[in-house]
């Protein structure tokens, strides 16, 4: 039904009056004196509608809008001719490549039931030795990566693009591995950094990429992970793959919630961001996951950088809860030009446990860990009390922590970007370094 006028404007939002079989989510055609738009409908008050527009609302008018209802969603077309492909928040192609094929699928997904999971063991081989040392992925997992303002997090993201293997012997490890990319509001070189990576790595093989641009409407911005979420599941229960999605930066993400919120006049919950912020999260973390009886898997790296580095702030604070551990980044490492810069301490995957061994890395990958960390833990108080104290006051055992302390962060965390170790050179590394304190 074509409806003419619309009751308000409010930013990227519009207000249509007696309204009828409109459905929350549906798409709606717009058509104004100079141009054709369209928006979903995110509220529904009795006959009352309002829409979001994608494009935004410049060169609207209260009397001179046309609105359509499409009777549809948000969809995406799926096939495996994804993969290889650029395409922009909402999946339109922005490669050049032609339009997408396959059936339209709804990109408003939910997450997995709990009682058709199948518990994740089988681990990804980032080639990053700190990830897959001390806290590994595992196939099925959420691992997000606490950053910040300046840290490499997209050298890290471009880094598992082009290293992510499969690992470990059970399981589906004959399966091919799928990499979905998202990224929500970045900057125009930062975005033609994350299109050249796909072509040094021979993206049209196994990636698929979905870019917001920081100038792109900010309703495209939440669009975008579902987007990529639905390539992810179509690519794993109906492809047969096992898929990991990276998604950067949740922050922006977050901050597109909160926009909107605001000018819904919704109140705000801490720091202004909505009430809901930890269920909108939790729609996206826990579409990730292994479908008993389906074939393939969803693995997933969200990136978000936290405000003034505060562990604390909502954003992570949120994710925290909800995934299953967290890599955390250090400016001091970063600042001692050490890549990649994480914190092991406060870094942990809690799944790992189940991960790793003889069965899917090595025997005593899990000793080995747990040795590092102890052995750090006690790095970082001996250099407290060299503050204090100063360095020469401290005991030949002291000296032996600290040179290993200086050691492992040059050997073990530091490694070049284009550096792929295997399980094994990683495990090995680790047992040479703690034979300086053993």
């Amino acid at each position: 039904m074509l409806y003419k006028g619309i009751s308000e404007i409010q930013g990227s939002l519009i207000v249509i009056e007696n309204i009828q079989n409109a459905a929350y989510n549906e798409v709606v055609r717009i058509k104004t004196a100079t141009a054709e738009k369209s928006g979903r409908i995110v509220r529904i008050d009795g006959g009352r509608a309002v829409i979001q527009v994608f494009e935004g609302t410049f060169g609207m008018s209260l009397g001179d809008t046309y609105t359509e209802l499409t009777g549809q969603p948000l969809s995406l077309r799926l096939s495996p001719n994804i993969l290889g492909r650029v395409l922009d928040g909402l999946g339109r192609p922005i490669d050049g490549l032609g339009a997408l094929t396959g059936e339209p699928r709804d990109i408003n997904g939910s997450a997995i039931n709990p009682t058709a999971r199948e518990y994740p063991r089988s681990f990804i081989q980032t080639g990053i030795s700190a990830i897959d040392g001390l806290m590994t992925l595992i196939r099925g997992q959420k691992l997000p990566i606490f950053s910040g303002d300046g840290l490499p997090h997209d050298r890290i993201a471009t880094q598992i693009l082009r290293q992510a293997a499969l690992g470990g012997s059970t399981g589906r490890s004959d399966r091919p591995l799928a990499i979905v990319f998202g990224a929500m509001g970045v900057q125009h070189d930062v975005a033609e950094y994350f299109r050249r990576s796909l072509t040094e790595i021979g993206g049209a093989e196994r990636v698929c990429m979905f870019i917001n641009l920081a100038g792109d409407p900010v309703v495209e911005r939440i669009a975008a992970p579902r987007a990529a979420l639905t390539a992810a599941e179509y690519l794993a229960y109906e492809a047969g793959m096992h898929v990991l999605v990276i998604l950067t930066d949740i922050t922006a993400y977050a901050e597109a919630l909160r926009e909107i919120s605001s000018s819904q006049g919704e109140i705000p919950s801490r720091k202004g961001y909505p009430g809901y912020l930890y269920s909108e999260l939790s729609s996206l973390f826990e579409r990730a996951g292994i479908v008993r009886g389906r074939g393939g898997s969803v693995t997933q790296i969200p990136i978000l950088s936290m405000p003034g580095d505060d562990i604390t702030h909502p954003i992570p604070d949120l994710c925290g809860f909800i995934t299953e551990g967290q890599i955390v980044l250090e400016r001091g490492l970063h600042q001692k030009g050490i890549y990649p810069p994480i914190s092991i301490l406060p870094s942990l995957s809690r799944l790992m446990k189940d991960g790793i061994g003889e069965q899917y890395t090595r025997g005593d990958h899990p000793a080995l860990a747990n040795k590092i960390f102890a052995a750090y833990a006690r790095v970082g108080e001996i250099r407290a009390l060299a503050r204090v104290i100063g360095e020469d006051e401290l005991n030949e055992s002291d000296r032996k922590f600290t040179r290993f302390g200086d050691a492992f962060e040059q050997r073990f965390l530091n490694q070049d970007p284009y550096d792929s170790r295997s399980i094994d050179e990683t495990l090995d590394l680790a047992k040479e370094l703690l034979a300086e304190v053993e």
